[in-house]
């Protein structure tokens, strides 16, 4: 399941996570955002459990972009614990993304 991060749930949902949370920071207009999307959706399928997956629109959630200073998008990062383990700027294959998630899970 893809989760959708807001400003009003990010605390709850991505900071006090229990588990990992994978975060895509993304724009509608953006190209390499949509072509991100589908292997954003296989993460979602594969981690079920493991490691929670979700969006946010920068467009939306203009102060979350600003709080993580989002400048470029995609804009990957992994939070565990409540910060930023990982992160990954930029459209990347699918096995990269799998790489930096299966290491920040070990």
């Amino acid at each position: 399941m893809e989760y959708k991060f807001t400003a009003a749930d990010f605390e709850k949902e991505v900071i006090a996570s229990d588990i990992p949370v994978f975060v895509d920071f993304y724009a509608d207009w953006c190209g390499p955002c949509k072509m991100m999307a589908p292997i954003i959706e296989k993460l979602a399928e594969k981690y079920e459990g493991r490691l929670k997956v979700g969006k946010c629109n920068i467009d939306e959630e203009n102060e979350l972009a600003v709080k993580y200073k989002i400048m470029s998008i995609p804009t990957m990062m992994i939070f565990m614990g409540g910060e930023v383990k990982e992160t990954i700027i930029g459209a990347v294959s699918q096995n990269e993304l799998e790489e930096k998630i299966e290491k920040a899970l070990a």
